[in-house]
């Protein structure tokens, strides 16, 4: 029976590679204005997940939140949207991608108007949650859909285009925030979702084709272990630098974790209509791409966490300024995204994507020399080089995973992107934060204050002099060895793409052997 699965499998993917070349697709007109919308769904949940941090204190002062309600505040929402992203994404291929879409935009905005207006911590957890479920039924489908719209020879450059809405997300959130809380209140940054949304809900109803795929039958087993593993694992992750990683919470959650997806491994090898083809996994260029994406991401997952701080509590910026700070990292980014595009289709993804991510480790190797003298100047290069690395071999990446998915699993492998790179960075916050976190105490003397071992901003609350200046030259030593484990992760993933990916034009329009769609 797998077998035969196997085969039926890899008869559908050469059929889609067959059949939807770029000679014999006819291409939307208004694909460009679809894109426009596409990365304007994406745009307002990574902008709305980065003012959420700029709006943190107030939010605490106005509700009264404890610590613990702040962290469900945040949490609510990942834990959401991880848990159900694999059930999304196949939702979306059975019932329709533009469907699935609209109905996570309409959710999300209903439920921002519900955290704009909360009057209790709860409500605004109710709200986060809500917003998770709309998040997650949105991402997955954009990809999924600019798959389906774009052909092989244009689909660079649109994948370039909307991997690129998540840097301008990440650098203009705090400043759009900024701005909002200057002048409103802080329900002001999720009401702004609203507009947005009723825009892109309009314009994908009057602009984009409906796509799905063949009728399955549903997987609900599937759906169970997926949603319980993949919560799990990311409650587990965001536990660990609170709790430790011998917290018998944290153990119990990496127990459930690995049952779970354990037993969602072994239904989706099972069935005959498995939620996610794993079969997909057979690619070397799908796994290759996969496993670089981890890492990368997994690399990036820490880079906000630690520069923020160096850029406030040792070089003295202000939130401002240190939202601008990462601007570099922007320019270059979507810079780069044009000319990626315009290499994948003249080398291939595979040779684009390794040389990103080595660009991208010569930006973390640069970040691994800052101390607390330096100036500006070392951390704009850094970023500069982690931009154009990113822009270069993100949506190669993506491009090369994609290009290995038959188009009737558009959705769930889309799902599957998303959920390799969430995982990447829930992993990278986790262990990346640890590393800081346990250089750091083991650079500060034990003559210093108990907060000020525990963190910087700690040390900074004592207002001693001395101990802040040991607490930045430890915070830059334990910063140092955290960013050179970002850069031998890059490197890693770089490794890997030279040995998995195929040196192939496929996500450019020039087609694989049928052969590879899905076997090694």
């Amino acid at each position: 029976m797998p077998a035969r699965r196997a085969e039926n499998f890899e008869r559908r993917a050469r059929t889609m590679l067959t059949t939807t070349s770029a000679d014999e697709r006819v291409r939307n007109p208004r694909r460009w204005l679809i894109l426009i919308v596409l990365c304007l769904s994406s745009l307002v949940l990574v902008v709305d997940n980065m003012v959420l941090t700029v709006a943190i204190p107030q939010i605490a002062t106005d509700l009264g939140a404890s610590s613990q309600q702040i962290q469900w505040i945040i949490d609510a929402y990942l834990l959401v949207f991880a848990g159900l992203l694999l059930t999304s994404g196949s939702l979306s291929d059975r019932f329709g991608r533009r469907l699935v879409m609209v109905i996570g935009l309409v959710l999300f905005g209903g439920a921002s108007l519900l955290a704009a207006y909360a009057g209790s911590a709860e409500l605004l957890i109710a709200g986060r949650a809500l917003m998770g479920i709309g998040g997650v039924l949105i991402m997955p489908s954009t990809l999924s859909i600019l798959i389906t719209v774009f052909d092989d020879d244009e689909r660079p450059k649109a994948i370039g285009a909307w991997s690129a809405v998540a840097t301008v997300g990440m650098v203009g959130g705090p400043v759009v925030g900024g701005v909002l809380l200057d002048h409103f209140w802080w329900g002001s940054v999720f009401v702004m979702n609203v507009p947005i949304a009723a825009v892109a809900i309009v314009a994908a109803l009057v602009l984009m084709p409906e796509s799905k795929g063949p009728w399955r039958k549903p997987d609900f087993p599937g759906m169970l272990t997926s949603i319980i593993g993949m919560t799990a694992l990311v409650w587990t992750i965001i536990s660990v630098p609170h709790a430790g990683w011998t917290d018998r919470g944290v153990l119990t959650g990496f127990a459930v974790t690995v049952l779970a997806l354990g037993a969602f491994v072994i239904r989706e090898l099972r069935t005959d209509a498995p939620m996610v083809p794993l079969q997909l996994f057979r690619n070397r260029t799908f796994t290759g791409s996969s496993f670089s994406l981890v890492l990368v991401t997994f690399a990036n997952g820490g880079l906000v966490l630690v520069l923020t701080q160096y850029l406030q509590f040792v070089l003295d910026y202000s939130p401002m300024e240190t939202a601008l700070a990462f601007t570099p990292m922007a320019i270059t980014l979507l810079v780069a995204n044009g000319i990626g595009a315009v290499l994948v289709g003249k080398v291939g993804a595979r040779i684009v994507t390794i040389a990103g991510l080595v660009v991208v480790a010569a930006g973390f190797a640069v970040l691994a020399t800052l101390d607390a003298g330096a100036s500006f100047t070392l951390p704009a290069v850094a970023m500069a080089l982690l931009g154009a690395g990113g822009g270069l071999a993100m949506p190669a990446a993506i491009g090369a995973l994609m290009s290995a998915v038959p188009e009737d699993h558009a959705g769930v492998g889309s799902a599957l992107n998303d959920t390799i790179q969430q995982a990447g960075a829930a992993l990278g916050v986790a262990v990346l934060g640890a590393v800081l976190a346990g250089t750091f105490a083991g650079a500060m003397p034990d003559s210093a204050p108990a907060a000020a071992r525990e963190s910087i901003a700690g040390a900074v609350g004592t207002g001693d002099d001395t101990v802040i200046g040991l607490a930045r030259d430890a915070f830059c030593t334990a910063m140092q060895v955290t960013f050179g484990v970002g850069a031998l992760a890059s490197l890693a993933a770089a490794v890997l793409a030279v040995i998995l990916m195929r040196d192939t034009k496929a996500v450019a329009g020039q087609e694989e052997p049928a052969k590879e769609a899905v076997t090694v």
